[in-house]
């Protein structure tokens, strides 16, 4: 039997318009103490923000998003949040914020491969 751990993940949502409440999902992030594993994958669905709002600025939702995993990967493209550890970086991403890039609940689960978590996330729950 492989050995599992515990993992953490939490949605990344687009909310277009906020006066609307509108949102959909655009990506997941996966974080494993165990492993001091942080990763995102994003997947925009260009179409279905452009439905939400035609005005979307379709470029600054995409580097927003792609912010996330610059974030997870940590070094340069971190920013301030580079100094920290994976914890403090999936920290700092699933804080509640009011802008167009949201993250949604944290929920748990187990598993003895957090990378192919990312992916399976993605695939469910996004795509």
């Amino acid at each position: 039997m492989t050995e599992r751990d515990v993992f953490e993940y939490a949605l990344v949502r687009v909310v277009p318009r906020m006066e609307r409440g509108e949102c959909f999902n655009a990506g997941v992030i996966v974080y494993c103490r165990a492993r001091s594993y942080v990763a995102a994958r994003i997947h925009l669905d260009e179409a279905k923000l452009l439905v939400l709002d035609p005005e979307a600025d379709v470029a600054g939702v995409r580097a927003a998003l792609y912010g996330v995993e610059g974030i997870c990967a940590g070094g340069e493209r971190a920013g301030q949040a580079a100094d920290g550890d994976a914890g403090r970086r999936f920290g700092w991403l699933i804080a509640p914020r009011s802008t167009v890039v949201q993250p949604g609940p944290v929920h748990t689960g187990l598993t003895a491969d957090p990378e192919a978590e990312v992916e399976r996330l993605l695939d469910l729950l996004v795509r």
